[in-house]
């Protein structure tokens, strides 16, 4: 049993693109769902799908590449069950100058963080991907 599971299907996505590998398996959870279909809305990874496998769902999530080389550079998680980390709307952080983004769970649902500017609000800043 893992304590933190965010950051668990992180470092598994972490660890598939670097063993270069197509597909990655993931145990699912609604925060995760919604984690991957942004990942997929920004272009980070090719596609998803959710499946039951013996009585349990897992997320297999189809990494993306261009020319060889991983779309995802590096996914960091920033607030954990130890250390919570939140922002207001005009505090949300930028990465790499707006090349990445920067996941946060709002009052609004789970945005980006150029979504939840828009709207006005801040939250907690679950991970950052660029």
């Amino acid at each position: 049993m893992y304590t933190d599971p965010i950051s668990d299907m992180l470092t598994r996505i972490r660890n598939a693109i670097m063993a270069k590998h197509e597909k990655v398996e993931v145990p699912s959870s609604k925060m995760k769902k919604i984690i991957t279909e942004i990942l997929k809305e920004e272009g980070y990874i090719k596609n998803f799908k959710v499946v039951k496998d013996e009585g349990k769902e897992k997320i297999i999530i189809y990494l993306k590449y261009h020319k060889d080389e991983p779309v995802i550079h590096g996914l960091e998680r920033v607030s954990r069950p130890s250390r919570r980390v939140y922002r207001g709307a005009d505090e949300l952080p930028e990465v790499l100058g707006g090349y990445g983004i920067a996941i946060v769970s709002t009052s609004k649902g789970v945005l980006t963080t150029k979504k939840a500017k828009e709207l006005g609000v801040g939250g907690e800043v679950i991970c950052k991907v660029w």
